[in-house]
């Protein structure tokens, strides 16, 4: 991955607590390495197959002109996600915002904060037994589809099949779903279960009927565990109803613990059968 690199731009703005900040204004510093692509732009040696630095500079700027936040730490937060949206051949950002005249009653260069983002390949798995399954399920995808902080999203075929664990309910209509996300683990997971919740998803039996289950499968080569989320999913490499349609979209994704492909994970998972 190549990188373009923004060095102590100057910009104006309004951030801070204090009143006099709020009205005077300042400047700040802003740093910038932009992990981008330069195979297309190089070969072309055309400006539109690459991010124009030029551009970044003034869309800093205008953020900076047109918004006043108390915290640096939202102003990081807020810009960087702009940014991303904005440039879409911008794999991953990593941000830094300083204030040189920041009012502290002592000698010093600069405070600041910084940032990363990222877009994260995601792979979730997903079902429902209770009808309208389908609906269920298609209005799942447009839900994520119509997050801005998720593109790219590949849909595998839907698959008919047995319940898992508790036996004595519906057959299940399963499928997978791999896209890019800005979101951490945490807030997807948060994501998901507002979706869940909105098609009218009960917890009442373990593994029992549902409208709709959405799973993390993988998150990049990321690893939790907390109380409320394990990725990789703890099961998924046992799951043919996960491994299948997962299989059919990402087979070359890898799993960070096992390191080995889905394909791989379904093939061992089927000679086991």
């Amino acid at each position: 991955m190549e990188q373009i690199i923004v060095e102590e731009l100057q910009v104006y703005g309004h951030h801070g607590v204090y009143e006099q900040e709020k009205k005077d204004g300042q400047t700040f510093l802003v740093d910038c390495v932009l992990d981008v692509s330069f195979g297309e732009a190089a070969s072309t040696d055309a400006l539109e197959h690459t991010v124009d630095y030029g551009n970044v500079c003034l869309f800093i700027k205008k953020f900076f002109t047109e918004n006043a936040f108390d915290l640096l730490e939202t102003v990081a937060e807020s810009l960087s996600t702009e940014m991303m949206y904005a440039f879409p051949g911008i794999h991953k950002l990593w941000l830094k915002i300083r204030k040189p005249e920041a009012p502290i009653p002592m000698e010093f260069s600069a405070v600041g904060v910084a940032i990363t983002k990222e877009w994260t390949k995601v792979a979730i798995s997903f079902g429902s037994n209770i009808e309208p399954r389908e609906q269920y399920l298609t209005q799942a995808m447009e839900k994520l589809l119509a997050n801005p902080a998720i593109r790219n999203l590949t849909v595998s075929d839907y698959i008919e099949t047995e319940p898992y664990g508790y036996v004595e309910q519906d057959k299940f209509l399963n499928g997978a779903a791999v896209f890019e996300t800005l979101l951490q683990p945490q807030e997807l997971l948060d994501q998901l279960h507002v979706i869940e919740n909105e098609a009218g998803r009960e917890r009442t039996i373990r593994w029992g009927p549902r409208t709709l289950d959405l799973d993390i499968a993988l998150y990049g080569d990321c690893q939790v565990n907390t109380k409320d989320l394990i990725v990789p999913h703890l099961d998924m490499a046992n799951r043919g109803f996960v491994l299948e349609p997962l299989c059919q979209i990402a087979p070359g994704m890898v799993h960070p613990i096992y390191r080995l492909t889905v394909y791989d994970m379904l093939q061992r998972l089927r000679s086991k059968l």
